[in-house]
This record gives C-alpha cells, structure tokens and sequence, in this order.
C-alpha cells in the first residue's frame, strides 16, 4: 500500500528529474539529458519522424538540436503538474525554448509536454515522451506564437 509519505518522496523524485533535464538543455549536456531515459523510450517529438525509439535515437536528435545554437538554450518549465502511482507516474508542462541558432535567427516558442515514467528498484526512469505544438487548423501551420 502506497502512503502520503512515498507518493510525496516519488513526486520529489520526479520534479528532481524535471529540473534536471532543464539543467542539462540549458547547458546542452546530452549525458545529464540522458541520464533519467530508459534504453527503450518511445519519444513523440515536435519535428519528424513520428517517433524516435531507444535512447540512441533520442540522443542523435538531442545532439542535433543542441549544435544547431549558438551557446546555451533558453529552457523554462511552467504549471508542472505530476501524478504518481506505484510504479508508473506522468507528469506534463509547457516549456519555453529560447535562443539563437547558428545561422543568427533566434527561437523563441512555447511547447507542450508529457513525461511518462516507469518505476523500477525505487527509481524512476523516463520511458515515454510526448512534445507537441498546436496548429491553426485553416492554415495547417504550427502556432508558434502562443503564449500561456
């Protein structure tokens, strides 16, 4: 039986994992990044393909998207929100990506995110995420201006 105590410990867990992964993109650390990804994460991204499987594939795409900046990215987490059970737990958020790419234009976008996380030996380890940006559905492009 789970108690208050445990959920709350397994929520911290969590939210460490969280400001982690912030850490890591803002100082474009693909160790750090990787660091809490089960070898067989199933990641949803914003740009094709429709899915990357394994964190191999999950590092090639975090590599290319960091060396496409010139130095550090921008990277703010709002209304994290997360919910735990005995051995899996999600939580989701919008993150703000920002920052000049190597070619001088600059990024500056809200993104929707949702972390699904598999509990193993009391740890927990990210096993499935899902980022996504809405689309004007007249035009068929991304909305990229939207703030919350």
């Amino acid at each position: 039986m789970t108690t208050e105590n445990s959920r709350s410990n397994d929520k911290a867990q969590i939210y460490t994992i969280i400001e982690e992964r912030v850490g890591a993109v803002r100082d474009k650390d693909i160790n750090a990044l990787l660091s809490n990804h089960a070898p067989d994460i199933l990641s949803f991204d914003v740009i094709n393909p429709l899915q990357h499987v394994g964190a191999d594939m999950v590092r090639e795409r975090a590599e290319k998207w960091f060396s496409s900046f010139q130095s550090s990215i921008g990277y703010e987490v709002r209304d994290l929100s997360i919910t735990t059970g005995e051995t899996v737990a999600f939580c989701h958020y919008l993150y703000r990506v920002s920052g000049t790419l190597i070619d001088g234009g600059n990024v500056e976008m809200w993104v929707r995110a949702t972390v699904c996380l598999g509990k193993v030996d009391d740890k927990w380890t990210i096993v499935h995420e899902h980022q996504s940006v809405p689309f004007d559905s007249e035009t068929g492009k991304a909305s990229l201006n939207l703030e919350p």
